[in-house]
């Protein structure tokens, strides 16, 4: 049985939704950098998974000066990123050796809490991966703007990561050429023969993409601290 245990975070995202100067994983959440936020949230997990950051190339120093600004010593591998996500996760998967498990993580999904990351483990660990993900509240349609129709919510899922997965299992399938429908993870497991296993997520395991989400972010954390 696999028991090292590996934490891939993909933080390849831009500022352009967020309408920011800057890239949104660099933006400051209660006076720490989003991503600091994300890398703290494996660091109380036990045992402490090796941390493998992916980050385009020219962020690397901008990444390296924050972390001196604020005296940021988490230990992690910074790996250099690529065109697509897809290509990201796959320099990570590849700068990492050995076996075990691996959680592949949104950089921007800061609030992720260590009781899900010990079930997304634990449960990885027993059916060799698991995808957290929520259903949706809202009522749910399919179509156009024209041409609609009501589905059943109770047959939908929004996913979220971490997705932990076996490691040389998800290494393999991500030697399959890049596919457009390759949206997570799972849908590259899935294209390689692999079932996939879902868990309840956490409805504050949100993946912060616009200003309201950075206001809802403070909010979580604040009270996380209080």
């Amino acid at each position: 049985m696999p028991s090292s245990r590996y934490a891939l975070i993909v933080a390849g995202g831009s500022g352009v939704r967020m309408g920011a100067e800057i890239p949104k994983q660099f933006l400051c959440v209660n006076g720490l950098p989003i991503l600091m936020h994300t890398l703290k949230a494996f660091q109380h997990l036990t045992p402490c998974p090796s941390i493998f950051l992916v980050l385009p190339e020219r962020e690397h120093s901008r990444w390296d000066n924050l972390c001196k600004q604020h005296s940021f010593t988490i230990p992690h591998t910074l790996v250099v990123g690529g065109d697509t996500r897809y290509q990201s996760v796959k320099n990570g998967l590849n700068s990492i050796k050995g076996d075990g498990l691996v959680a592949i993580h949104d950089g921007v999904r800061p609030l992720v809490s260590l009781a899900l990351l010990d079930k997304c483990f634990n449960e990885a660990l027993r059916y060799g991966n698991a995808i957290p993900a929520v259903r949706p509240v809202e009522t749910v349609r399919m179509g156009g703007e024209s041409n609609s129709k009501q589905v059943s919510r109770e047959n939908c899922w929004l996913v979220q990561t971490p997705q932990v997965f076996n490691l040389s299992v998800i290494k393999r399938c991500y030697t399959s050429p890049y596919n457009p429908n390759f949206t997570d993870d799972a849908s590259v497991a899935e294209h390689g023969g692999e079932s996939i296993r879902i868990i309840e997520g956490e409805r504050e395991n949100i993946k912060i993409t616009t200003p309201a989400d950075i206001a809802i972010a403070e909010a979580i954390l604040l009270s996380r601290d209080v």
